[in-house]
């Protein structure tokens, strides 16, 4: 290609926003010279690169616009420490599809279950699959809505949370709200109700989430919401956390 050309090439290809192949189309060229691939094949191989790579960033964006204290995949979760753990149901659910449903998922269960590492790693397969994803403790939102309404932004705050395609609510019960803080919590995940997932992680049964939100009423309304059509998964098992230091002990 004459100079003149492939500069003119390079400035259509940013022209175009096609970054990835205007930094590799010598590299690619080249390699295609060498291999005597058809243009049909060079031009393949540069748009999968340009794919792959717009993919693998958007997946990083996700990832840190999700805020998840940890990355923790689920192919790092011991599935063997927790035989009574329904494998093929937490497989399914990485499918992405209980979000397309609009179906909620609630992790239940004793502290050091794997409550959190489950919801996150359910959360990463969410952003892989370009969902909106946003991981927050129970009480941190809170305060953040506590603050927003001090602050007379609180329509912007619920808008935000309402638009996420999975909000995972993390740690749900241990400690409890303020009155304001529960009726705010609630206007959330009202709102969100037919607009997105949820995922909760707690260590209470429904019958004391009284002890979190106070009002017996606001409760049950809550609970009606959350729990219609919402897969509850009970984790009733030994400390996961626990075996897992015990059985790094033991390697070591």
């Amino acid at each position: 290609m004459k100079p003149a050309n492939l500069l003119l090439l390079k400035e259509n290809l940013k022209g175009l926003n096609l970054a990835n192949m205007f930094r590799y189309f010598e590299e690619q060229s080249r390699q295609a010279s060498e291999e005597g691939l058809s243009y049909g094949d060079f031009l393949l191989e540069l748009t999968d690169i340009e794919l792959r790579i717009r993919t693998e960033n958007r997946n990083k964006r996700r990832i840190r616009d999700a805020r998840f204290p940890l990355v923790k995949p689920l192919n790092t979760f011991d599935f063997r420490s927790v035989p009574d753990l329904n494998k093929r149901k937490i497989m399914d659910l990485a499918t992405c599809e209980y979000i397309k449903e609009q179906r909620n998922i609630i992790f239940m269960g004793r502290s050091g279950a794997g409550k959190t590492h489950l919801a996150t790693a359910l959360g990463l397969e969410a952003c892989h699959n370009n969902f909106k994803t946003r991981f927050i403790t129970g009480y941190a939102l809170s305060n953040e809505l506590i603050e927003a309404y001090n602050d007379r932004e609180l329509s912007r705050i619920i808008n935000r949370y309402s638009r996420y395609d999975l909000l995972i609510l993390d740690e749900l019960g241990y400690v409890p709200f303020s009155q304001k803080g529960a009726e705010l919590l609630f206007q959330v995940m009202a709102e969100r109700q037919e607009r997105g997932t949820t995922i909760i992680t707690t260590n209470l049964g429904f019958a004391d989430w009284t002890k979190i939100f106070g009002d017996a009423t606001m409760t049950a309304a809550l609970l009606d919401r959350i729990t219609h059509n919402a897969h509850v998964i009970e984790c009733n098992w030994e400390s996961y956390r626990l075996k897992q230091s015990l059985s790094k002990k033991k390697n070591k």
